[in-house]
């Protein structure tokens, strides 16, 4: 089967650099002991034969890029005629017992490696060896290849909703022939002679740059950029912006999802301003502990992709779409009741000019994982000009209930979203059987101190709750 990229899919597809991964990356760490069985829940062989039979729920991940030649047409998706699924789901060990640094070292390199274009966007890596019996599966997946709607992330589906993994049909899938550069180009040029308009712009950008066939797509996305930015005043000079190397740092925290509701509660916001509100205060920390001059004034301003949280009995699902905006984060207000005042009318007046993304395929999905929504967040991020924000805030519900990958609980799991150019740092969230799970992923020459930025969130949430006594 040969499909044609969509624009914003070429667009992303070629937007990459060494510097500039553009996967979105997904850890799941288990439980991988149980009572009665002898080794680990979970292994190397288990997790192939897991995700063999799940391919067929997410078949563009048999699925690898083609150029078309002489750039007549944006590239094409074909079947992989040698695709090796050992190829792309890895194993790694820490030396044990190996610890949760250790993790987010591995973590960290992981991420800074682009894929391989030559073969299916994806790679995968049981991660055995950590103490106390535990297990990670990280999960590389190109912005590309997840759109959360015709294609969702692995995610969705090799996670249970419990121990026994449910049985799928047999897969009938066999490697077929891919289609020699003679037909793509044979089929491209019979697309071009049925659209006069576009076979007009490859012809006249083809023979000077071989990214000619997405400059319609570029065009239309600095236009709406262009428009961003008579909107608003650029972004505030920060350290948070400057050129990335090709190292990564990656680190987490851990917060109770209640104490997000108690705030909620005490100051009739909603649990998304109570987010942003602890992400400032974060910010505002580590910007004292690098003692950067603060006035009440200043400001950091976030793109903030995000599916709506909708919250009910306890259960929180997102709403029918994501939605991006701009918002400034103010840094320079010391107390933490104002800052969540100032972002609660933010939002307010942010949500009714947001961009909005559908995500009906998402919404319908029992048992969804959310490695879909922030692929689909990065996507909306990317619509902005770099020089109109500092830092990407992702943050997507997950599941309230215990979920499983092959019998093996899964225990926490943390998003691992990608940096846009210029941007030394990403902030994703995802919600978990009751807790909030915060992945940091940052530069590693910009931001040695992840640390104390992630030791920050825990004192700015405390901050806020101390203003609810």
């Amino acid at each position: 089967m040969i499909t044609r990229l969509t624009p914003q899919d070429a667009s992303f597809y070629r937007l990459e650099s060494s510097s500039n991964p553009i996967h979105i990356g997904s850890l799941a760490i288990l439980r991988n002991t149980a009572p009665g069985v002898d080794g680990p829940v979970l292994d190397y062989e288990r997790l192939i034969d897991l995700v063999e039979s799940r391919l067929p729920l997410v078949p563009r991940y048999r699925r690898k890029v083609r150029e078309i030649p002489l750039a007549m047409g944006r590239p094409v998706w074909v079947e992989d005629s040698r695709f090796d699924i050992s190829y792309h789901i890895r194993r790694s060990a820490l030396p044990g017992p190996g610890s949760d640094e250790q993790l987010y070292d591995l973590v960290a390199r992981l991420a800074s490696r682009p894929l391989d274009q030559g073969r299916p966007l994806w790679e995968m890596y049981l991660i055995e060896g950590l103490s106390d019996g535990r297990a990670a599966v990280f999960t590389k997946s190109h912005s590309a290849l997840v759109d959360g709607d015709t294609a969702l992330e692995i995610g969705h589906v090799i996670l249970d909703n419990s121990p026994l993994p449910r049985v799928l049909a047999d897969d009938a899938w066999r490697a077929p022939r891919e289609p020699t550069d003679v037909e793509l180009l044979a089929g491209a040029l019979s697309q071009l002679a049925a659209q006069p308009r576009e076979a007009y712009g490859v012809v006249r950008d083809a023979g000077s740059s071989a990214f000619g066939v997405v400059r319609g797509t570029r065009m239309a996305m600095q236009a709406a950029a262009n428009a961003v930015r008579a909107a608003t005043s650029g972004a505030p000079d920060s350290l948070l912006n400057t050129r990335t190397s090709r190292s990564r740092r990656f680190d987490v925290v851990r917060t109770d999802l209640e104490d997000y509701r108690t705030i909620r509660r005490h100051f009739d916001c909603s649990i998304n301003d109570t987010v942003l509100a602890v992400v400032t205060g974060a910010l505002r920390n580590w910007l004292l502990s690098r003692n950067e001059a603060l006035v009440e004034s200043t400001n950091l301003r976030a793109v903030v992709p995000m599916s709506v949280y909708v919250d009910g009995d306890n259960q929180l699902t997102p709403a029918s779409e994501v939605s991006s905006f701009l918002i400034d984060l103010p840094v320079g207000e010391p107390n933490p009741t104002m800052r969540l005042s100032h972002i609660s009318h933010a939002t307010d007046a942010a949500g009714r000019a947001r961009k909005r993304v559908r995500a009906r395929t998402l919404v319908h999905l029992a048992g969804f994982a959310p490695a879909s929504l922030h692929a689909m967040s990065v996507r909306a991020a990317s619509t902005f000009a770099d020089n109109t924000f500092n830092l990407v805030i992702t943050n997507a519900p997950g599941p309230q209930t215990a979920m499983y990958i092959g019998g093996a609980r899964m225990l926490e799991m943390y998003p691992v979203s990608p940096l846009l150019r210029n941007q030394t740092l990403n902030f994703g969230l995802t919600s978990y059987d009751g807790q909030v799970f915060y992945g940091l992923n940052a530069d590693r020459d910009a931001m040695a101190d992840i640390d104390v930025l992630a030791a920050s969130v825990h004192e700015s949430m405390e901050e806020l709750l101390g203003a609810c006594l």
